[in-house]
């Protein structure tokens, strides 16, 4: 298979069969999974290795990668300083060399903020192309399995291999395989975008660095344009809000009667401030004051991405507003949500967004974050391999 002799690392949501997918929770620590995945199956069918199990943010709840109750992630590229998450072990597991390829999931970063921070390679697929099945989700509107890697071909072979079309699953698009064989294609007469808002809230020294890089794709005879986004500021709010409730409907089934423990009672603080508000906007009288309007907002964001790829193919720009703290740091949890201020616009307009190591800030990595429209992961990662191949001749 296309997998053979490769290891895999697999983030602690997404079920494999005989080994504990604890969500990083007390919740669920001493839950063995019955069954694969059906990612896991496809990396199995292709010869892939699984060995073993990442940390992550409790139930995907997180940025930093310190919130599991199995302690925090360190970042092997930047020691001392976090990961970012919620996939962060999964995203250290590469960086580390410890793995050759690593699953993690999406929901509003949760694949990219760890790249980025980590200095790998990350991908956020478009919604519904990557099958769910097996994965315990944190918000099933927004959630995606992708892959993590050292370089973008991993990206690309990992992704060949384990999205399409199950037959057994509602929320999936009619793509029965992919195949990204022009990666070395290069970006001549590409249309590329580049949007303000993205760059309005981030730090200058990280925007310096990803705006150099699209000057090398200028360079590269790519055809570099602004677009709009305009509604992209009330994009974390809304985010928030939607995937509270989806998490709130989540977590109902962790009872403590089939499986596990009951949540409540034994899971983190972060887990149970998402509960609290999810359990709180669900409430009848509140529902058309937040959680509707949120997913009007919704609704606006992805009509707003959709007009831009009608002018540009991709759009180009930093991942992540700021750098990340150090480890045992105490934020609020407004700036830990801060973290995700560039990624959920993509999960909530369901499109892919990729991340590929950009350079450096003070030895510390930044991603460049590279969007396309839905099922324009071929593009994303050619663009993302034009970074990666300049980037590698400067260093």
């Amino acid at each position: 298979g296309r997998l053979s002799g490769l290891v895999v690392a697999v983030k602690s949501n997404i079920n494999v069969l005989g080994l504990k997918a604890t969500c990083a929770s007390r919740t669920l620590e001493d839950y063995v999974s019955t069954y694969d995945a059906e990612v896991i199956t496809r990396i199995r069918r292709e010869g892939g290795i699984v060995v073993g199990m990442t940390n992550m943010d409790e139930f995907a709840c997180g940025s930093s990668g310190e919130n599991s109750a199995f302690g925090p992630t360190e970042n092997p590229a930047a020691p001392g300083y976090i990961p970012g998450g919620s996939s962060s072990g999964s995203a250290a597991a590469v960086a580390a060399g410890l793995c050759d390829l690593a699953l993690g999931t999406d929901t509003g970063g949760s694949i990219r903020n760890p790249a980025s921070h980590c200095g790998v390679a990350g991908l956020k697929p478009t919604y519904g192309l990557v099958p769910r099945h097996g994965l315990i989700d944190l918000g099933m509107s927004l959630d995606q399995i992708g892959p993590l890697a050292p370089d973008v071909h991993g990206l690309s072979l990992l992704m060949e291999c384990i999205a399409g079309l199950n037959p057994k699953e509602g929320a999936m698009l009619e793509v029965e395989r992919v195949s990204y064989g022009d990666l070395e294609r290069g970006v001549e007469g590409m249309r590329v975008g580049i949007c303000p808002q993205f760059f309005a809230l981030t730090d200058p020294r990280i925007n310096e660095v990803i705006e150099r890089r699209i000057e090398e794709l200028r360079d590269l005879g790519a055809k570099v344009e602004e677009v709009s986004i305009p509604h992209l500021e009330h994009a974390l709010s809304a985010y928030y809000l939607i995937v509270s409730v989806e998490f709130f409907s989540a977590t109902r089934r962790f009872d403590g009667r089939k499986y596990g423990k009951r949540i409540e009672e034994v899971c983190g603080e972060e887990v149970l401030r998402r509960i609290a508000i999810g359990s709180y906007i669900s409430r009848k009288e509140y529902r058309g004051k937040y959680y509707q309007r949120a997913l009007q907002l919704r609704t606006l964001i992805r009509k707003e991405f959709s007009s831009a790829f009608e002018k540009v193919e991709v759009l180009v720009g930093p991942t992540v507003p700021k750098l990340p703290h150090r480890l045992g740091q105490r934020l609020s949890p407004l700036e830990m949500y801060a973290y995700d201020y560039l990624t959920v616009p993509a999960n909530l307009a369901g499109i892919c967004a990729g991340v590929v190591r950009g350079g450096e800030v003070d030895g510390i990595p930044v991603g460049i974050q590279v969007q396309g429209p839905p099922l324009g992961e071929e593009k994303v990662l050619r663009v993302m391999r034009a970074l990666e191949v300049m980037g590698c001749r400067q260093r």
